[in-house]
């Protein structure tokens, strides 16, 4: 299929002109193409024994692409890990001559389905391998996949191809243009240096039975029901399913000690969960914890409960010794957000962009 025929995005919010199946709406080719490239002699789908390989080819992308940070190899492995990922169906590698890792090319499909498709282009071309068309071949052939993937839906429902990139990958951002993908939302990094003074945010004094908690074993459940209540209105949020929520609370990066909810008896109505990966204290310069998910159900907003738990975990990042705290926030965010972080001391330090082709 050719760009210039693919259908016309659908706006976040508007209601959707065209009401039949997404089967019938994508326009989907019938076989996609293998990716071919004169510089890439092999490309095939991963294996579990290609888990190494991969590590360092996204080591490589991490390290030029967003220097102060690195992917966890859980993430990396979670590929082969998640019920609802196929490697053969959804994946990619592609090989040198000589048997070197250069490119990998996937999709993510969001498993919760009940009121949106959602799939992620998630491909990558080692740093020394870019600027020669591969990352277009690449991207081509994930287009073309997720299309197929949203076909594969006979449901009325809302469809979604995403790509993300940092504003200053000027690269990605052509791919995902030509293409055809909107730039469509703008995410900022933020950053909280500990040893500035942390300012005394109290709960909500006319609700008594509310107590903040340190994360534990007996809230995984309760937090994973309030985090798809808090996340309902949220621009491109999906409900977690236990299975993807069990990996991530239960993943060797979680902390639980630095971890705080907001309790109402044994209703959990507000999170701030942290995650610290020391792979990237070392290209940081710096000791840090990451803010993975902060949140509070709707009907507890307007209660000051998130920068009352989220100073919660910041007293506790800073009395574990750590030295900075970061996170991602929508620019765009329906709870204010953005400006909620830069009243608790936050500063924004790099921003990335989501390209989006709706159906």
């Amino acid at each position: 299929m050719s760009e210039s025929t693919l259908p016309a995005p659908i706006p976040e919010n508007a209601a959707p002109t065209d009401v039949r199946p997404l089967s019938e709406r994508v326009g989907a080719p019938e076989t996609v193409a293998e990716i071919q490239h004169p510089d890439v002699a092999t490309w095939r789908p991963a294996t579990r024994a290609d888990l190494d390989e991969m590590v360092v080819l996204v080591d490589a992308c991490d390290r030029v692409d967003h220097p102060t940070w690195l992917t966890p190899r859980e993430d990396v492995e979670e590929i082969f890990e998640l019920s609802h990922i196929d490697p053969e169906r959804h994946t990619r590698l592609g090989f040198t001559a000589d048997g070197d890792l250069v490119a990998m090319a996937g999709i993510l499909v969001h498993p919760s389905q009940d009121k949106h498709v959602y799939v992620y282009c998630t491909g990558m071309v080692h740093p020394g391998w870019r600027r020669r068309g591969i990352g277009t071949e690449v991207l081509r052939w994930e287009y073309e996949t997720a299309q197929t993937e949203l076909a594969r839906t006979e449901a009325e429902l809302p469809g979604a191809i995403f790509l993300h990139a940092y504003e200053h990958d000027a690269d990605a951002r052509a791919l995902g243009a030509r293409r055809g993908m909107p730039e469509e939302r703008w995410f900022t990094t933020m950053l909280r240096d500990l040893s500035q003074p942390i300012p005394d945010v109290p709960l909500d004094a006319g609700s008594p039975s509310l107590r903040i908690e340190t994360f534990g074993p007996q809230w995984r459940d309760p937090t994973r029901v309030a985090r798809n209540d808090a996340f309902r209105d949220h621009w491109g949020s999906l409900e977690t399913p236990p299975e993807r929520w069990a990996r991530f609370v239960g993943g060797p990066q979680f902390r639980d000690d630095l971890s705080r909810i907001v309790v109402d008896g044994d209703r959990v109505v507000a999170m701030a969960l942290a995650t610290v990966n020391e792979d990237d204290w070392d290209v940081q310069g710096y000791t840090s914890a990451y803010v993975a998910l902060i949140g509070v159900v709707r009907d507890y907003r307007g209660r000051r409960l998130a920068p009352a738990v989220i100073t919660a975990l910041l007293n506790a990042a800073r009395d574990a010794g750590l030295e900075k705290v970061n996170l991602d926030v929508d620019t765009e965010s329906p709870t204010g957000a953005n400006s909620l972080y830069g009243r608790l001391g936050f500063d924004a330090t790099d921003r990335e962009v989501a390209m989006v082709s709706r159906f």
